[in-house]
């Protein structure tokens, strides 16, 4: 029952957005993508993730009541829903909306890391860099990776299954950089 369980949370659904698995952020990030695509509103919850979030910025009102009908300008202030056109009132739900499907698919261990960011484009740029690290930081990974590899024994007392679990572990870490071996991966020492 939980194989099933686990592939619905994988998927996704249309009330709750795919849950992100760490071991496939560009699976996710697609799906995300999709699943914003789908939704009323779609393009403008996708530009809000890409660009960031509605700025409503300032407006001056119209003061009437000079002298000889001169329409003079009030002070400025702040925009506020009442004044945005009905476009910019479905870009700014969107802005929401958007932050909200990112934060629901997104796991608690994470979530804890990027709770204070409110904004979607924020979210999105700090979950990728937390799951992809910079270019230096995959670097650094591959390279420690590389030396693990080629360091690589049995552990005195370690049992066949314990040796190959670490093993095929330090493989899925290689394959999550998309690191690349230069082949042969083991010397011939025998010919």
């Amino acid at each position: 029952m939980s194989s099933m369980q686990e592939d619905i949370q994988c998927a996704g659904s249309d009330t709750r957005p795919p849950m992100l698995d760490r071991t496939d952020f560009e699976s996710w990030q697609q799906r995300i993508r999709l699943y914003c695509l789908g939704k009323d509103n779609g393009e403008n919850i996708m530009k809000s993730i890409k660009e960031g979030p509605f700025h409503m910025g300032t407006v001056s009102d119209v003061i009437t009541g000079g002298t000889e009908g001169a329409v003079q300008q009030g002070p400025v202030r702040a925009r506020v829903l009442n004044d945005l056109s009905a476009e910019e009132k479905e870009r700014y739900k969107a802005d929401i909306r958007a932050t909200n499907i990112l934060l629901q698919g997104i796991p608690k261990d994470i979530y804890s890391l990027i709770n204070h960011y409110t904004d979607a484009k924020d979210i999105w740029e700090n979950v990728k860099m937390i799951l992809e690290g910079s270019e230096l930081t995959k670097d650094d990974r591959e390279s420690q990776l590389y030396d693990e590899f080629e360091h690589f024994r049995q552990i005195k007392g370690e049992t066949i299954q314990g040796y190959y679990v670490r093993f095929t572990k330090l493989i899925n870490d290689m394959r999550n950089i998309k690191m690349t071996m230069p082949y042969p991966i083991f010397p011939i020492y025998f010919q």
